[in-house]
């Protein structure tokens, strides 16, 4: 199991398709103390990966003596960054707090591109420079990049590029329309274009020495079976069975891209949320409606609750960029006509 903590709101960067809108620090943003009375809950409800993500978690002047304290209490910390503020220094310290792998965000091969989705000139160079530095400090990393119809092209080569640089893995994130996303819903991959890159990832995977993930896209478990691929995972979609995230200021929700805050950690501690939330029951029942509730690859994919919630207004109902359910996958696992 794994959490995700937004550890601030402040970020350096602009992003396009920031699910927090990141920017400004929150107020009321959880303080030291908090945190680490935080960490215990999450200790305590049997997580073992946490991640440290924001914002931009280097810009919280504690993040070092937190996931100190995280290791100490048993989990395995690491990071989600977009890397621009990682120098030698940095990566170095965050090694001897106890960082296990830092994600660091790269959308194109085209330094150009990245900033402009980024919105700040030279957040390429920067997170290029971040990667390098953990390098040096022997801190492993891996790149994630968030795919749109203009980088669609560019996965395959990204990946390249992440064997090139030294990651470990490359996690390729599809979007979902929350937070600043909304405004480039139109971006979003369809149906076809989901299945066929889902596809070409894991056929890449058969090519590359690191490891490929999509997420957000959890029907890449249908066709790593259907392709005869063994992985590590054993569901696609996580939210409210194996994955949670905190906000800044202590708001849990199921994923990052499911809006439905369940409770607040300075209100009720998080493992009693975790256990007891009727959300997170419900998703636990695996009881989906539509082509999801009778798909017989229901158990290892979950379809994208996030996405259902955004597209039909209610997280239960079934995945509605998925062409298997509609009968369009032949038996091969490629795209066709057949309705």
């Amino acid at each position: 199991m794994l959490v995700s903590w937004n550890s601030t709101n402040a970020c350096n960067l602009t992003c396009q398709h920031c699910y927090r809108d990141a920017g400004a620090r929150m107020e009321e943003e959880l303080n030291s103390s908090e945190a680490a009375k935080l960490i215990d809950e999450i200790a305590r409800a049997g997580f073992k990966i946490m991640i440290f993500s924001g914002g931009e978690p280097l810009l919280r002047p504690d993040i070092y003596e937190l996931i100190q304290y995280a290791a100490r209490k048993g989990l395995r910390p690491v990071m989600g960054t977009n890397g621009t503020l990682i120098t030698g220094s940095v990566a170095e310290k965050l090694k001897q707090a106890g960082a296990l792998v830092v994600g660091i965000s790269l959308d194109s091969v085209n330094k150009e591109q990245h900033d402009q989705f980024r919105g700040v000139v030279g957040a390429w160079e920067a997170a290029i420079e971040g990667m390098e530095a953990c390098r040096k400090a022997g801190l492993p990393f891996q790149i994630h990049t968030t795919v749109v119809e203009w980088n669609y092209e560019q996965v395959e080569a990204l990946t390249d590029l992440a064997v090139q640089l030294g990651a470990v893995a490359h996690h390729v994130f599809f979007l979902v329309p929350t937070g600043r996303a909304v405004n480039i819903e139109e971006e979003s991959l369809r149906a076809e274009q989901y299945e066929r890159l889902l596809h070409r990832i894991m056929k890449k995977q058969r090519e590359v020495p690191i490891e490929l993930k999509p997420t957000c896209a959890p029907q890449f478990m249908r066709i790593a079976a259907q392709m005869g691929l063994k992985l590590r995972f054993q569901k696609g979609c996580l939210a409210g069975t194996g994955y949670c995230i905190i906000s800044p200021k202590g708001d849990v929700q199921p994923c990052a891209y499911l809006n439905i805050p369940v409770g607040n950690v300075r209100e009720t501690p998080f493992d009693l949320i975790w256990r007891d939330n009727p959300v997170f029951q419900r998703l636990r029942t695996a009881d989906y409606s539509g082509g999801c509730g009778s798909c017989n690859y229901r158990n290892i994919c979950g379809g994208c609750r996030a996405r259902a919630y955004y597209y039909h207004g209610d997280f239960m109902a079934e995945e509605p960029w998925c062409l298997y359910r509609k009968g369009k996958i032949n038996s091969g696992g490629i795209v066709c006509d057949a309705g």
